[in-house]
């Protein structure tokens, strides 16, 4: 199975430290950011990667991870978002070629975890496969809402909800079969009103075909996209490296 990284947008909940770099190659704690999604794939036994990126620091990829060797990877290529604003799918709407009609594993650039995935990739079939994460602030996130009678099954997800119907949030991380590109042909801009193209629409063109399983992610998990998770995230690596 090959991977993808989405480190597109403008990291502006960042700002003034994107005005320097990319924000997936700001560093959390010792290394890139980007350098944690990259471990997580590889140690997934994914050594093909594909880097989705935007914005105006592009080129500084290329110095930091070079041809992806003393990362584990056998295979890096990078794809350019046009619009760093597309949203999510539109970002993936790009791996299309590179997926070449096989399953794909995609996470963020800016998540951090030691979970290991790799059973939930050997394992894939098809459809798709969404990791949780129950969370103290569900509003900032994409959240599952779980059938009422069957509480291991999600009917729906609900994107940055006022009102959440539940913690568990999407956490950025995904296993799709091929049909994901024609889930997000079939995307709608205007699906809540932010004029991107949605990848919560997309998990839910899954369950609306009854292909979506979701997986708990178990250990440390941060996204680093604000100031304070990446302090979070700084600061729990660090402190896992003292235990070394």
């Amino acid at each position: 199975m090959k991977g993808v990284i989405l480190a597109g947008r403008l990291g502006t909940r960042l700002y003034p430290l994107t005005h320097v770099t990319n924000k997936h190659l700001l560093p959390v704690y010792d290394k890139p950011m980007i350098f944690y999604p990259i471990k997580t794939l590889v140690d997934a036994g994914i050594t093909e990667v594909l880097i989705v990126t935007s914005g105006p620091h592009v080129g500084h990829f290329l110095g930091v991870i070079k041809n992806g060797k003393e990362l584990g990877l056998t295979h890096v290529e990078y794809a350019y978002q046009q619009k760093p604003n597309g949203g999510i799918a539109d970002a993936l709407a790009l791996a299309k070629d590179f997926a070449d009609s096989e399953p794909i594993t995609v996470i963020l650039g800016d998540n951090t975890t030691d979970a290991n995935i790799k059973k939930a990739v050997s394992s894939f079939k098809d459809g798709a496969t969404v990791f949780l994460r129950e969370v103290p602030d569900p509003k900032r996130f994409g959240v599952a809402v779980f059938d009422q009678k069957d509480k291991s099954k999600v009917i729906r997800f609900d994107e940055k909800p006022k009102k959440p119907e539940s913690n568990m949030a999407v956490t950025g991380l995904y296993i799709y079969d091929s049909m994901v590109f024609d889930y997000i042909n079939k995307c709608d801009p205007n699906y809540i009103g932010r004029g991107e193209l949605e990848i919560t629409q997309v998990n839910n063109f899954y369950i609306e075909a009854g292909k979506m399983t979701w997986q708990e992610l178990n250990g440390f998990w941060s996204d680093a996209g604000t100031i304070e998770t990446l302090f979070l995230a700084s600061s729990h690596w660090a402190s896992k490296d003292k235990e070394k």
